[in-house]
């Protein structure tokens, strides 16, 4: 992937489907002993970040459509990453759209894993 302009996955996130958010945030930080650095509201459920591990909370019916996504992957660029990973056999889920961190989209790798890809524009 490093062919051309330089990618680079900057993270990657466990993705954990909690009940209690505010439990879990409690939860990690004494478990990675790092403070919650991301906290917000998406798509009817409420996301947060402790170290490597992103948070979902939120009704069964807003959880659903994000069951299947196995990591996400804090990137530089969502753009690179869209034309490369499409010009090597991935297929979009969900296309490029803005959320509250900045960007974001789904992914199915050519090897079926599914992987939501996201570029801070903004906390």
């Amino acid at each position: 992937f490093k062919e051309g302009n330089v990618m680079e996955v900057r993270q990657v996130l466990s993705r954990c489907h909690v009940e209690d958010l505010d439990a879990a945030i409690t939860f990690y930080e004494e478990l990675l002993r790092t403070p919650c650095g991301l906290r917000f509201r998406h798509a009817g459920l409420e996301l947060a970040q402790v170290g490597s591990i992103l948070l979902l909370a939120g009704p069964e019916d807003a959880l659903r459509p994000f069951r299947e996504t196995q990591a996400t992957f804090l990137v530089d660029s969502v753009m690179a990453f869209r034309e490369r990973l499409l010009e090597r056999g991935a297929t979009l889920i969900r296309d490029v759209a803005n959320v509250p961190t900045g960007m974001n989209m789904t992914v199915r790798h050519p090897d079926g894993a599914i992987v939501e890809y996201v570029e801070f524009t903004h906390r």
